[in-house]
C-alpha cells in the first residue's frame, strides 16, 4: 500500500527553474532531498520520511512533469532539473542536504551534486545508471530495459487509457516478486500517470537520456565527487553494479546489495532499504 506522509510535512507547490514542484516539506534538522523515478512519484518516500522525520528536514518533490508538478514543455534534460532542485532548495532556505535518489531520481541527483557539489552532504543512490557514465551503451542492450528506447511519434496514442497494462510490465518484470507491488500501490501510480500529458513527460524524460549522457560525460570531466556516496543496488536487478557505476563519478562510495529485492526497493524491501538509508545518513 501507499504510505501516507507524516503529518508534520505541508505541501507546496514550489518554482524550480522553469517549473513548478509539487513539494512535501517540513521537519527540524539537517536536510534530506528525496527524488524519485519513474513508475513512481516522490510518494514513495513515505515510509524513510516518517523514519526521519524527528530530526530531519525533509524536502520530497515531484520531478517536473511528473506526479503534481507542473508539466513544462521542455527541460527534462537533467542538468536543468538539478537546476530545479537548486532553485527548490535556494526557496526554502536550505544551504546543503544530503540526497536520497532512485531510479531516474539518480539521474537528477547526479546533475545536481556535479553542478553544486557545495550542497551536497551525502548521497544515496538507488539502482539504476548514470547517462554516459560507465557501462552506459552495454546497458542500453539489455532487453528489460527496452523502453529507455521507445519512442516515436504514436508512442503516446499506444498507451493513452492502458497506462496500467504499461506500468505493470515494469512492476512485473523489473521486481523480485510481483505481488510485493500490491494492487493499491499499482492503482494509485497508474491513476496519477494517467493524467493528462503525465505520460508525455515521462516519455520525454527518458528522450533526454542522449543530452543527459553528452552533459554527464562533460560533468565527470571535471572531477569526481568528493562526498560520501551510499550505492544501493537490489540484488536481482544491479547489485554491486550500481557501486561499480558510481566510482566513475564520485571517490568515496560504499556499495550495499539489499537482499531479494528487485528494482522496486522501497516497494519491495522498505524496512531492510530504510535501515540502509539511516544508518548510512546517521553515521
Amino acid at each position: 500500500m501507499v504510505q501516507a506522509f507524516p503529518a508534520a510535512l505541508r505541501l507546496e507547490q514550489i518554482e524550480g527553474d522553469g517549473a513548478s514542484l509539487h513539494t512535501r516539506v517540513g521537519g527540524t534538522g539537517p536536510a534530506i532531498v528525496m527524488l524519485h523515478g519513474f513508475a513512481d512519484t516522490g510518494d514513495m518516500w513515505a515510509p524513510l520520511a516518517q523514519a526521519v522525520i524527528d530530526r530531519h528536514t525533509v524536502v520530497v518533490p515531484d520531478l517536473r512533469g511528473m506526479g503534481l508538478s507542473s508539466q513544462p514543455a521542455g527541460g527534462y534534460d537533467k542538468k536543468t532539473q538539478g537546476r530545479d532542485i537548486a532553485r527548490l532548495l535556494d526557496r526554502l532556505g536550505v544551504d546543503k542536504a544530503a540526497l536520497v535518489t532512485h531510479d531516474i531520481g539518480n539521474m537528477v541527483g547526479y546533475a545536481f551534486a556535479a553542478q553544486f557539489p557545495d550542497r551536497v552532504t551525502k548521497w544515496v543512490v538507488m539502482d539504476a545508471p548514470l547517462p554516459g557514465i560507465g557501462p552506459w551503451d552495454e546497458i542500453l542492450k539489455n532487453p528489460l530495459l527496452w523502453h529507455f528506447n521507445f519512442r516515436g511519434p504514436d508512442v503516446e496514442r499506444l498507451v493513452q487509457g492502458r497506462e496500467r497494462i504499461y506500468l505493470d510490465r515494469f512492476w512485473n518484470e523489473l521486481s523480485a516478486t510481483p505481488a510485493s507491488i500490491d494492487e493499491e500501490t499499482r492503482r494509485h501510480y497508474a491513476d496519477l500517470y494517467a493524467r493528462p500529458g503525465a505520460m508525455h513527460c515521462a516519455f520525454e524524460q527518458f528522450a533526454a537520456f542522449a543530452r543527459d549522457a553528452v552533459d554527464n560525460k562533460e560533468l565527470a570531466a571535471g572531477g569526481k565527487l568528493a562526498l560520501p556516496v551510499l550505492a544501493i543496488g537490489a540484488d536481482k536487478s544491479f547489485g554491486t553494479a550500481q557501486a561499480d557505476v558510481m566510482r566513475f563519478v564520485a571517490s568515496n562510495v560504499t556499495g550495499q546489495v539489499i537482499a531479494n529485492s528487485g528494482h522496486w526497493l522501497m516497494e519491495e524491501q522498505p524496512a531492510a532499504t530504510v535501515e540502509a538509508i539511516t544508518a548510512f545518513l546517521s553515521a
